[in-house]
């Protein structure tokens, strides 16, 4: 796409997306979505891009890193409740409890029990979830190995994203097609009525997060709630100007 045509689409879901979260808090309404999807697909991107305008003290971004040894003598998904929305809050988790039949499953850090337990019990997890009114949605972000394989390359080079590039990505570079037999298991298990998967092409980044936003907005209950009236009166007097006692602030950055 053309960055004048996605900036100018992109400013329209942001004006979306706010009359959304105003909705979200006035209702108390629980949202959680899940971005599942390879290394590089974008998941970081579009989670970025949804959250930009929003208060981030009722939509907040979760991204779980290794679980420690207490963690790992949890139920597995103890760990993902405690960061469940409350009333009026949405909740984006970058990866989910779907690492295990992910990650943990292709990288051998889960036995086939293991995997098997999760693939049964996520259903019932999430049905619980939804039951209680929580409103759920699942996307998996798809990527071509040949783009994926430019992205790493270009992570590689750039210094202010060498740091995504990790020895588990290193890793899993050669697993491209387990990664894609575990992805059709999972779905396979896990894609049901009260909690559907959405697969969004991402080989094109900026029309991939264009299309996940638009079909969220789209499936969110159509409930229009006008933004608070809010009238700014003249200020008495001029406008004050900052004033400095005792510590003095440093000078402006340089232009030249």
């Amino acid at each position: 796409m053309k960055k004048k045509h996605y900036e100018a689409a992109v400013d329209e879901l942001h004006c979306e997306l706010v009359a959304m979260a105003r909705w979200v808090v006035t209702s108390g309404a629980r949202v959680v979505v899940l971005f599942e999807g390879r290394d590089t697909a974008g998941k970081g991107g579009v989670i970025k891009t949804f959250s930009h305008y929003l208060n981030p003290r009722m939509c907040r971004a979760v991204a779980l890193g290794k679980p420690d040894d207490r963690e790992q003598g949890q139920w597995y998904f103890q760990r993902y409740v405690e960061h469940l929305p409350t009333a009026g809050e949405i909740v984006l988790f970058d990866r989910s409890w779907y690492n295990r039949a992910g990650v943990e499953k292709v990288m051998g850090f889960a036995s086939d029990e293991q995997v098997q337990a999760f693939l049964a019990q996520a259903p019932q997890f999430e049905r619980q979830l939804t039951d209680d009114g929580v409103l759920l949605f699942k996307y998996w972000l798809t990527c071509d190995q040949k783009k994926q394989e430019e992205r790493f390359a270009e992570r590689l080079e750039d210094p202010l994203k060498r740091w995504k590039l990790s020895p588990m990505d290193l890793a899993a570079r050669e697993k491209y097609r387990e990664y894609t037999k575990a992805r059709e298991a999972m779905l396979a298990a896990t894609h049901t009525p009260h909690a559907p998967w959405t697969l969004v092409d991402f080989n094109d980044q900026k029309r991939g997060r264009l299309t996940l936003i638009r079909d969220f907005l789209d499936r969110i209950p159509d409930r229009h709630v006008d933004p608070p009236e809010i009238c700014l009166d003249d200020l008495d007097g001029k406008p004050a100007k900052e004033e400095f006692d005792i510590v003095q602030p440093i000078p402006p950055f340089p232009l030249d």
